[in-house]
């Protein structure tokens, strides 16, 4: 099965200031990530606010996000719910409308609490979206499912499930992400999803594909990092890995890239709308000092261009 090479962007969930989600920007959204070297997207996953969309607000976001999208443009569909049933239908719509692939995290209630039972549970959505790739989301902060990756890809390989590609791995135990890219001889894709050890990632030898929330704004840096080392400018990478985690620490300031991420897209031009509750939108005035921060380390010069 084929291995991504390259950024794939997680994109927020665009709505309007009544609260509806806006399918028309979707389409601008799409030609700004190709134009800052995106290789794909990955819809309505914890960025994109999955978790506050109906199934059929979904079903439309997937939708407009493959229509706009070029062939050569990934676009992979989250469908993790805590319903294994509503996943699975999320799965066959996916297929069905021509996605590139799915991915999952699984239910944050109730927990999944051994790699066998998490099998079965890929296995279920696999069968459901016929022979395109499906991607485990290990994200275990949001799931709390804590099972260890490689007893999953070892339970996986006993099911010998065919479009099973791997995992998105985010989190910080880099050892385990290094031993699931090792296991089988490198059988499964294991992209990266941590901005701020991507090159710690590459180092490590085998992070061709990444999966990123930052890169929605800040892309065009995440880029020179993996340019950088696959050129051998080991120095130009770390100060791009560096600058990459200025500009989290500063999100982390104003509620994460969820919250502090999105408001960065109106301040680069492409305004998504707010985020929905029980997330809290930014102040004014939050805005006004985010803005600031962002121009103290020279932000908009480097950001992604509209």
């Amino acid at each position: 099965m084929e291995k991504i090479t390259g950024l794939i962007d997680a994109p927020y969930a665009p709505f309007k200031d009544n609260g509806e989600i806006n399918l028309d920007i979707i389409g601008k959204y799409a030609e700004m990530l190709i134009k800052n070297g995106m290789k794909g997207v990955f819809v309505n996953g914890s960025t994109g606010e999955g978790c506050n969309l109906t199934d059929a607000e979904r079903m439309q976001i997937a939708e407009e996000w493959v229509k706009v999208s070029p062939p050569d443009f990934k676009v992979i569909i989250h469908v993790g719910t805590c319903s294994l049933e509503s996943a699975c239908i999320l799965a066959k719509h996916a297929q069905d409308i021509g996605a590139w692939g799915v991915g999952a995290m699984p239910s944050a209630f109730p927990n999944i609490a051994s790699a066998k039972t998490l099998a079965k549970y890929c296995q279920k959505i696999c069968q459901w979206c016929g022979d395109i790739p499906f991607y485990y989301y290990h994200m275990p902060v949001f799931s709390k499912t804590f099972v260890s990756m490689v007893d999953l890809l070892r339970e996986m390989d006993k099911l010998d499930v065919k479009n099973f590609a791997g995992i998105k791995f985010t989190d910080e135990h880099l050892y385990e992400y290094n031993q699931c890219r090792l296991f089988a001889n490198g059988k499964y894709d294991i992209l990266h999803g941590q901005d701020e050890t991507a090159l710690c990632s590459l180092v490590q030898g085998g992070a061709a594909g990444c999966i990123c929330g930052t890169t929605n704004y800040n892309g065009r840096v995440q880029n020179e990092i993996l340019n950088a080392w696959k050129n051998g400018d080991l120095k130009k990478a770390n100060e791009m890995q560096n600058y990459s985690q200025e500009v989290i620490n500063i999100i982390c300031k104003y509620r994460g890239n969820i919250v502090g991420g999105k408001r960065i897209m109106k301040l680069i031009g492409l305004d998504l709308g707010p985020n929905r509750l029980p997330f809290e939108n930014l102040t004014d005035e939050e805005e006004i000092a985010l803005k600031q921060d962002l121009q103290a380390i020279d932000f908009f010069n480097k950001c992604n261009i509209v």
